[in-house]
């Protein structure tokens, strides 16, 4: 593993500068990797799609759907019972429905610690060997306007960022 330090760009035309700059200042080509990031979600991880099997924050939503189903069903089918029968069947699964649904919400945790995210966009992203070469990294990367400038571990193989992972936590520098 080495030091990857990586600017995201808007433009293509901004990505061929940031690489022609980066070879100017002596990383060697197949040390430097550039590809577009999809957006989250976006990135096809499972055969039908997406990026997790389970949104972060959302762990306990199958406990809040049970508890509003229950909740519901009760509430609708005694609400309906003064319609008769039929009433009371169509409460209880009306309310069941509309419990389940408000269970699942109020289970999720959206104050949850979730980690950034990182933006989708084209990523130019050079290995480094020492210090100097991290700083001259990161210096070109802000003379060019690259915005999300990060740090992180991996290897370039011939101009290929084989064990990116599109779904870690950037660490900005």
């Amino acid at each position: 593993m080495t030091v990857i330090i990586a600017g995201r760009f808007e433009q293509q035309d901004e990505v061929q500068q940031a690489i022609a700059a980066l070879q100017r200042a002596g990383a060697p080509t197949e040390q430097i990797s550039s590809f577009y990031v999809n957006p989250a979600g976006q990135h096809d991880m499972f055969p039908i799609g997406g990026d997790r099997d389970e949104s972060p924050g959302a762990e306990d939503s199958d406990k809040g759907t049970a508890v509003g189903l229950g909740a519901g069903g009760i509430v609708g089918g005694a609400a309906g019972a003064a319609a008769g029968p039929l009433g009371a069947i169509t409460g209880a699964l009306v309310g069941a429905h509309i419990g389940s649904l408000m269970g699942s919400l109020s289970a999720t945790d959206e104050n949850k610690d979730i980690p950034p995210l990182r933006k989708s966009g084209m990523l130019v992203a050079v290995s480094v060997t020492s210090e100097d070469e991290e700083e001259k990294a990161i210096d070109t990367f802000r003379a060019l306007g690259a915005t999300c400038i990060e740090r992180s571990e991996g290897q370039i193989v011939n101009g290929d960022w084989a064990d990116f992972d599109p779904l870690s936590s950037p660490i900005f520098v």
